[in-house]
């Protein structure tokens, strides 16, 4: 005599609740930088301050203070990419295009296409 296992169509309904920590907190920035390797993605973002002019007065310097950095898994990444798109989509549907400041379009030029591994903050 064999025992016969029944198959059913169950659907289970998962119900998802976020969680604030007491130590949560928020973080501002203007730009990240970062980069792959083969087992995962790293965004580190930062703010710009700008200090004042050094002994040599035409070299101006900026503090680049990583605030916080991310670690992705390929797959992460990807879904945080087609999440990304989606939203800036929507916001651009209501608000329309995201311009870039004319400063910031010119730097982006002069650099060379294959360098993606900054997001440019104010520089």
């Amino acid at each position: 005599m064999t025992d016969k296992i029944e198959e059913t169509n169950v659907k289970r309904k998962v119900r998802i609740e976020f969680y604030k920590p007491d130590d949560f907190k928020q973080v501002y920035a203007i730009g990240a930088v970062g980069g792959h390797s083969p087992y995962d993605f790293r965004i580190g973002f930062y703010n710009d301050t700008p200090k004042t002019f050094v002994e040599r007065t035409d070299l101006q310097v900026i503090q680049r203070r990583i605030e916080t950095e991310i670690i992705l898994s390929p797959l992460a990444a990807m879904e945080l990419t087609r999440w990304l798109n989606q939203h800036i989509k929507e916001y651009e549907n209501v608000y329309g295009p995201i311009a870039k400041p004319p400063m910031l379009q010119a730097n982006r030029e002069a650099k060379s296409m294959k360098d993606s591994s900054e997001i440019q903050g104010y520089i």
